[in-house]
């Protein structure tokens, strides 16, 4: 098969569908590689870099497009993108369609196949190509939030930490998965006053037996939501369900009752966001303040650390591309359940249930 990898054009987007220790297993298994010029310069892989490990530079997107079977990338395609897509084409990438209709319906008139990293499953129905993001954007959102509390960048001017003698700053965590445990290892690692929000009681409980008295737990019902954004000087929305638009957790309302240069950190945002006033940043523009309140609400946070981010992707993905490659996507699917649960467009139509339900678009199974 032919796989093609161009270079991301998102915002700041500096990882990459491929790296060339990635290439290189495609190419030992028979398959042709081609990559855009400077697909990989962002984050140190040179062109020659991959042509040493056998893939073919091509100089522009189009021309990657042209000349390949299979399509992979590591944000959901750019309009741009979208229109070099033909029926013959695989794409494999992050969509998050559930928030971007005018994606899906591009990608439908496309007529191409399309694999969301988002929502192939593990046996035990986890999301193992949304894991190695998820665990770095919970990792940041702390990271970023901490910065943010700063005062000369409009926060409230609180350490995280505290120090002897003055408490430290309260987080509250929306959502016990793979980016809420991540932000809680790092905010508990920074001392600071940390307590989980789920509506899974089994997950509280493993939460507790995991983090001990390092945190506390506490089932997510509105007043209690209303209660932690009241008091919290750092919120991080890190609730998911697989395909769906992101709950919208914070009202307009409760956001008036916060205090002034608190931080909320939406990591759901490229779900759509789990607060009302969540709306997709930037890397370059990342923050805006509504009713004093600074939001953080970057589309595709881990591509500020893209090196370890691409890395930790392809790790997960490369996998599944092999597989695509050695066996074409039907009969990959076909084997793999898990993986076939990844198809989210074909032939003009959504595959996906739960992301027809998002866009209000029918639902056809493949």
């Amino acid at each position: 098969m032919r796989v093609g990898v161009p270079k991301e054009i998102k915002n700041h987007e500096y990882r990459v569908g491929l790296t060339p220790a990635s290439v290189a297993e495609l190419v030992a298994a028979g398959h042709e590689v081609l990559v855009e010029t400077k697909a990989g310069t962002g984050i140190d892989f040179s062109d020659s870099a991959y042509e040493k490990v056998g893939a073919t530079i091509l100089p522009t997107a189009a021309d990657v497009f042209a000349k390949s079977d299979m399509i992979v990338k590591v944000k959901e395609p750019q309009p741009g993108e979208i229109a070099m897509l033909e029926p013959r084409h695989l794409l494999f990438t992050y969509l998050h369609l559930a928030a971007d209709k005018p994606q899906a319906e591009g990608l439908m008139k496309s007529g191409a196949t399309c694999i969301a990293y988002e929502t192939v499953t593990s046996r035990s129905g986890a999301l193992p190509l949304l894991k190695p993001m998820s665990e770095v954007a919970g990792r940041m959102s702390i990271q970023v939030g901490a910065h943010y509390l700063e005062k000369e960048q409009g926060g409230r001017g609180v350490l995280l930490g505290g120090v002897p003698g003055v408490a430290p700053a309260k987080v509250a965590i929306f959502g016990g998965g793979v980016a809420g445990i991540n932000a809680a290892q790092m905010a508990t690692g920074q001392r600071a006053d940390v307590t989980i929000y789920d509506i899974n009681n089994d997950r509280l409980a493993d939460l507790d037996m995991h983090f001990g008295s390092q945190i506390k737990t506490a089932f997510a019902s509105k007043s209690a939501i209303a209660q932690a954004v009241q008091e919290a000087e750092l919120v991080i929305g890190a609730v998911l369900v697989p395909g769906a638009a992101a709950p919208k957790l914070v009202t307009r309302d409760m956001l008036k009752t916060m205090k002034r240069g608190s931080v909320l950190v939406d990591i759901a945002i490229d779900q759509g966001g789990c607060f009302e006033t969540s709306k997709a940043t930037t890397h370059a523009d990342p923050v805006y303040t509504i009713d004093g309140v600074i939001h953080y609400c970057v589309a595709n946070m881990p591509g500020a650390v893209a090196r370890t981010s691409a890395f930790a992707l392809n790790n997960a993905t490369l996998p599944f591309a092999l597989k695509l490659a050695n066996l074409g996507a039907d009969k990959a699917m076909a084997e793999d359940p898990h993986l076939a649960n990844g198809l989210n467009v074909s032939g003009g139509k959504i595959r996906h249930q739960a992301v027809s339900e998002a866009l209000d678009l029918p639902f056809e199974a493949a």
